[in-house]
């Protein structure tokens, strides 16, 4: 299993949001972004700054996917 980030992206493009703008709006690098795009690992800590950022819970942004 693998976690993807497609409800993530669904929510910027819904609030007309760049991966810059969360980026800053969470306060995390635009390299974080960068592997969150190409589907890599990130910590707890990263997904809840952009969980508060965005007024959303885990399961908003994210889910478990089999490959």
């Amino acid at each position: 299993m693998v976690i993807s980030y497609q409800k993530l992206w669904k929510i910027l493009e819904a609030r007309k949001m760049t991966k810059k703008d969360l980026a800053r709006r969470a306060g995390i690098s635009d390299s974080t972004i960068r592997v969150m795009s190409r589907g890599g690992n990130v910590s707890l800590e990263v997904l809840g700054k952009i969980c508060a950022a965005l007024h959303a819970d885990l399961g908003d942004i994210a889910q478990f996917v089999e490959v």
